[in-house]
């Protein structure tokens, strides 16, 4: 509980979690007639993101289907649902031309937003260009190709796609040794570069009722 001013009127603060694109949560504070830009900047402010436009917090209703918050709506009242509250952090607008983008902090969360898409098939994509997307991921994740340490089968336990077989590990594979002495930051801009082409890039599938 808060006190606020000198009228004695008591504020009661509330609390919800925000899943991250990696999993990871933060928790944020808000009170009860809090807009949801308030939680939206907070969680911005936490990931360092000056470029908001893009993004967008989602949560998941009683029927389990996903809405977007409405940032200038009260946010409980969106919400409908009692505490514990669980919004995500997504990307909302994909940009057309990602090489536009200024922050390679943006950068870097559009790139895990668009691996999400493709590991939950939300963007369906060729085996070739699987193939492709997969060696930056894995050269993003784990560095240069080393016969030492990377033995045949190593992407066994390394998701790409929902479906992953061993032929489209073994084409990886060959990939991601083709794209040694790129940086994390080099293989998120060629990633995104590859990405925007595809027919299904930015698309928000929802199922039918």
């Amino acid at each position: 509980m808060r006190r606020s001013g000198s009228k004695g009127i008591i504020e009661t603060d509330c609390y919800c979690k925000i899943r991250l694109l990696d999993d990871s949560e933060i928790t944020c504070e808000f009170k009860k007639d809090s807009k949801g830009q308030i939680v939206f900047d907070q969680s911005c402010k936490e990931l360092d993101l000056l470029e908001k436009d893009y993004f967008g917090l989602r949560y998941v209703d009683t029927d389990k289907q996903r809405h977007w918050l409405d940032l200038n709506k009260n946010l409980i009242k969106q919400m409908k649902s009692k505490p514990p509250y669980t919004l995500f952090f997504r990307v909302k607008f994909y940009p057309q031309d990602p090489g536009k983008i200024v922050e390679e902090i943006t950068r870097y969360h559009l790139f895990v937003q668009v691996k999400r898409d493709i590991l939950h098939g939300r963007l369906l994509c060729s085996f070739n260009d699987l193939a492709d997307l997969g060696g930056y991921i894995v050269q993003d994740e784990l560095g240069d190709y080393d016969p030492e340490d990377h033995k045949e089968g190593y992407l066994s336990e390394f998701r790409v796609v929902p479906k992953q077989n061993e032929k489209l590990e073994a084409k990886i594979a060959e990939n991601h040794k083709n794209l040694s002495g790129l940086t994390p930051s080099d293989c998120e801009k060629e990633f995104l570069e590859k990405v925007k082409l595809l027919e299904m890039y930015g698309v928000d599938p929802h199922p039918c009722k």
